[in-house]
């Protein structure tokens, strides 16, 4: 018989308990105004084929700003103790099991729905405090030093700018004008901002060039993080920046600074520098121009959010910390399958579009 397990976050008193981050947004009525899509992301695996037992750490969207709610997780066929857990530090949301040696428990399906709506930076307001929540995101991380060459970098960027949004901007503008997207970087990157600025070499994916962005800013006083995720839908702006159905290899990472008059602003500098690549079109073009001024304050949300995790540890802890959680990770004693590779993993992700209110 099928194994089925069903979340409704909106409604189960245990989980939101579990998971504060989530339980503001999800407690408030679902969204169904004009403007907001519902997509229905679903993880298929088997892993059959791996050798003794095993756990499997799949990531998750949760409830983000105005722009993202998330309503419902579920799974079938999982094994006996699958569960969603939470890191401790940043609250990301991930679904867990672990896998025994039958090859029947290693095949099954996770799920989850979640509405979005298309994010603009929010309208200027009185000064708002830097909290302790926000001033985390200063921090520094082992692959994101805000020292040495960081620093320097940065202050060269900012020299003379005061305000904290013109700062941001001029980092945005930098990391556009120097960074490019690699073709032949291994998924998304790494995001080892140090190697990058010490090697001059500043080419990558978006874990690599947003990342850039958010190191940069962190040493300028800015508060900054990247959000990981995966596309989920086509792009009104450009072919390059969505994709629908079999998104297994559609994951990409967004960063956000913090705004002490407009709260935590979304940009994108990665995908001006991909559409730069994938369109064949210069800084110069004014399709590029146009883009470049879009993305610093606006997410286009043919996209799902997970997290805003950085080298941290997973939950239950794994053999060793992530650099971030945007892929499947799985660990079968000394092998560890790494989701940048979906075929080598075996698993697929597939995102279907629903109708709001259905």
């Amino acid at each position: 018989m099928k194994r089925r397990d069903f979340i409704r976050l909106a409604t189960s008193t245990p989980l939101l308990a579990a998971a504060p981050a989530l339980a503001a947004a999800a407690t408030a009525p679902l969204p169904h105004a004009d403007g907001w899509r519902r997509f229905e992301l679903r993880y298929d695996l088997d892993l059959s084929s791996q050798p003794g037992t095993g756990r499997v750490w799949l990531p998750l969207p949760t409830d983000a700003g105005n722009f993202q709610v998330v309503h419902s997780i579920n799974w079938n066929d999982a094994p006996t103790g699958a569960a969603l857990n939470w890191d401790p530090v940043y609250q990301a949301m991930m679904f867990s099991a672990e896998l025994p040696a039958a090859a029947s428990a290693r095949r099954f399906s996770v799920s989850a729905v979640v509405s979005s709506h298309d994010r603009n930076r929010g309208a200027a307001s009185p000064v708002r405090p830097l909290t302790a929540d926000v001033a985390r995101y200063l921090a520094p991380t082992p692959h994101m030093p805000v020292d040495g060459i960081v620093a320097t970098t940065s202050a060269k960027i900012v020299q003379g700018i005061k305000s904290p949004d013109a700062r941001a901007r001029a980092i945005y503008d930098w990391v556009v004008d120097n960074a490019f997207r690699n073709p032949k970087t291994r998924g998304c990157g790494m995001g080892d901002i140090k190697f990058m600025l010490e090697s001059g070499d500043l080419g990558g994916k978006c874990a690599d060039i947003n990342s850039l962005f958010v190191g940069l800013a962190r040493s300028a006083g800015l508060p900054a993080r990247e959000m990981y995720g995966v596309r989920v839908a086509t792009s009104k702006q450009f072919k390059s920046l969505g994709k629908a159905d079999d998104i297994s290899k559609a994951h990409h990472c967004r960063a956000e600074y913090f705004s002490p008059h407009h709260g935590w602003v979304g940009v994108d500098p990665a995908d001006v520098r991909k559409a730069v690549l994938a369109e064949a079109l210069p800084l110069t073009d004014p399709r590029i121009i146009a883009l470049r001024e879009r993305l610093f304050g606006y997410w286009e949300m043919n996209w799902v959010g997970f997290n805003t995790a950085r080298d941290f540890e997973l939950a239950p802890r794994a053999r060793e910390a992530l650099p971030y959680l945007m892929y499947p990770y799985a660990e079968f004693g000394d092998t560890r399958l790494d989701g940048r590779e979906p075929d080598h993993f075996n698993f697929k992700l597939s995102s279907r579009e629903l109708t709001v209110g259905g």
